[in-house]
């Protein structure tokens, strides 16, 4: 047991089961996943707070529950060819590479993504694919996806994401004005398409062409 165990245990008991999340394997991830390694130094004390935290570039690592609802809502079984877009600290990466077989993550700044390829590397996952580029456009030469997780609030659904959904597929993403997003999961079934609100949230603006653009309130 390393010296965070107690504390990320602490974590899942009051802020994820107390709140309704049930799969298990989601549950066996968070209590796996060390989050103070995806945080500087001086502020491994917060790791397990119960809300998100500044990183470094400007960055948060988002609030431990909605990482595992965000997950939970994507139902993922172990098969799965997931996209995240947004990688950030690659904490959610980590996560997701417990729980599928393949990540494809984009990220817009390039040494985010490197940074979160080397924590990803050092902690022995090695089915995550890091991408640089405008993730607002998904990855379409790697497309389909069974799942895809946004993890920026976008204005609308980009047409361009929903697209790269498999047949069967499962989309989560906020949507909604810059300081207030709801949760939506969109599910792919032939050519309909079935939507969930699953309730409010904040994220940080998912910034590109099918994004915001700096003109947009």
């Amino acid at each position: 047991m390393d010296s965070h165990s107690a504390e990320r245990e602490r974590m899942v008991e009051t802020q994820i089961v107390a709140r309704g999340i049930r799969d298990a394997r989601v549950l066996s991830a968070m209590r796996t996943v060390p989050r103070e390694r995806f945080l500087p130094p001086d502020r491994h004390s917060l790791a397990y707070a119960d809300r998100a935290v500044e990183a470094a570039g400007a960055q948060t690592i988002s609030q431990p529950y909605m990482v595992a609802r965000m997950t939970e809502c994507l139902a993922l079984a172990g098969t799965e060819r997931v996209l995240e877009v947004g990688t950030g600290t690659g904490y959610q990466a980590t996560i997701l590479s417990l729980l599928a077989r393949e990540v494809f993550t984009i990220e817009r700044i390039p040494d985010l993504s490197e940074a979160a390829r080397t924590r990803l590397a050092a902690l022995g996952r090695a089915n995550a694919h890091f991408f640089t580029g405008d993730g607002s456009v998904g990855l379409p030469p790697h497309a389909p996806f069974d799942r895809i997780l946004v993890t920026a609030g976008a204005p609308r659904v980009p047409g361009a994401i929903l697209s790269q959904l498999a047949d069967g597929g499962r989309l989560v993403i906020p949507v909604g004005p810059r300081e207030e997003q709801d949760l939506e999961v969109h599910a792919r079934e032939g050519a309909a398409i079935r939507v969930t609100r699953m309730g409010p949230c904040r994220f940080v603006p998912l910034v590109g062409e099918q994004g915001w653009r700096g003109t947009e309130t």
